[in-house]
């Protein structure tokens, strides 16, 4: 699948046009040039496939104090293509240039997308932006989509762009982590030999290596190393946000995660970031906590105040103490991999799962806005891995309704759903 950074200089329009492609309000859109500092990943689906997009901020050329250029030029180097957006309605101007300018020693084809196509005064300098020189250009509207769907075409031209969504393999499991935390160790512990480069520092690992782990007491499993969080040698000195990014995409390509973090340094914003990716994506996890033999009793006790957040993110998953070091509780590792992957491949029949939710809703009635109460007609289970459920009653719920989540959480109790997401899908049906 192509990775595409959308790029320019602030206050051009590029987290819109991000919105847009996406079809979700899912990068902070104001009209203050500066806003969106972190990069936002997000995938683009459409009839012909997908690919992954990637929000940067504005790129200011000079003094970089906050580090805020970096971050445009990590995003750079981990994409396959760029969308330049330039502002049509004030025309070339030498902010643009500057930028063109940095951008074009990476050597990425690009596309140039002049925003604010809705207006006569970009038709009439449309023209003016072929002096950088950069590549193709586009007419469009981030706000009011005028020229989406011939930027889509234009980058599809430009490269290759879609990948399929490949079936996910049911042995397949993805190690992920923040870098440095002992993830290619714990493949070495695993498989038994040196599969994956050590070094203590961080990022070693250029590029994932999947590797077979043929058991004889157990479902043989594929193991995906993520601990390559850089797919390309040029990137030295990555943020946390890169990490997230790249296992992101290790993680679409497995069914569960074991997500390893630092017993000593406790849980941080980097581990939290990753398990948020783990859970939107509908996977199932175990908590691989290293070097666990190096902690003190002050230690313990930061790692357990530290562990609430995770714990809410992943509802209660499973956990294992290891350290990498000296193999101690790698063992307890692989039955939890396989205790998960039952629970995450639940499978209920349609009777079991009517009996299910017919209990929920008996034990806390649902709110009856309006005087018209949320009735339940019926459930039944179309997928496991994750557990997915349709419901359908007289009325949809919103996804954020609280009587929603209570669905979610009393199936996921009852069925002890420890560490899987479970989907609800609900339709209207006349009673």
């Amino acid at each position: 699948m192509s990775v595409v950074a959308i790029v320019g200089r602030p206050n051009v329009g590029k987290s819109t046009l991000f919105n847009r492609l996406v079809g979700r309000r899912q990068s902070i859109v104001h009209n203050t040039p500066g806003v969106t500092r972190d990069r936002v990943a997000g995938t683009v689906r459409t009839d012909d496939g997908t690919f992954e997009l990637i929000d940067t901020g504005g790129l200011v050329p000079g003094d970089d104090p906050l580090g805020l250029n970096d971050q445009v030029h990590f995003a750079v180097l981990e994409s396959d293509l760029l969308i330049l957006v330039v502002d049509g309605r004030q025309g070339l101007v030498p902010a643009d240039e500057e930028v063109w300018d940095e951008l074009r020693s990476h050597g990425r084809p690009v596309v140039v997308a002049v925003n604010k196509g809705d207006t006569k005064a970009a038709g009439e300098n449309f023209d003016e932006f072929y002096a950088l020189g950069a590549g193709a250009q586009v007419l469009i509207s981030a706000e009011h989509g005028l020229g989406i769907e011939e930027l889509i075409d234009e980058l599809q031209e430009t490269v290759p762009l879609f990948g399929t969504d490949e079936e996910v393999p049911e042995s397949a499991i993805a190690v992920v982590g923040r870098p440095n935390v002992g993830k290619s160790s714990l493949i070495n512990r695993l498989t038994g030999g040196p599969r994956s480069l050590v070094s203590p520092v961080a990022g070693t690992t250029r590029d994932p290596v999947d590797t077979p782990i043929v058991r004889e007491d157990g479902e043989d499993l594929l193991l995906v190393d993520t601990a390559g969080i850089r797919r390309r040698s040029q990137v030295t000195d990555e943020p946390e946000e890169l990490a997230v990014m790249m296992a992101r995409r290790q993680i679409e390509k497995a069914q569960l995660a074991v997500l390893v973090i630092d017993a000593s340094v406790g849980v941080t914003s980097g581990d939290l970031a990753i398990a948020g990716t783990i859970w939107e994506l509908g996977r199932t996890v175990v908590i691989a906590v290293n070097k666990w033999d190096l902690l003190d009793e002050e230690s313990r006790e930061h790692l357990d105040e530290s562990w609430e957040r995770l714990d809410q993110i992943l509802y209660r998953p499973l956990r294992v103490n290891i350290s990498c070091e000296t193999g101690r509780g790698i063992d307890r590792l692989l039955p939890a991999i396989d205790e998960a992957l039952e629970r995450f491949r639940t499978s209920l029949a349609t009777s079991d799962a009517n009996r299910l939710f017919e209990v929920a809703t008996r034990r806390h009635q649902a709110p009856a806005p309006g005087g018209r109460p949320w009735n339940l007609l019926y459930a039944t289970q179309v997928s496991s891995g994750p557990p997915t459920f349709m419901l359908f009653a007289n009325r949809t719920l919103p996804r954020q309704d609280s009587y929603r989540r209570y669905l979610e959480n009393f199936a996921r109790d009852q069925l002890d759903l420890r560490g899987v997401p479970l989907r609800l899908v609900i339709r209207q049906r006349r009673e």
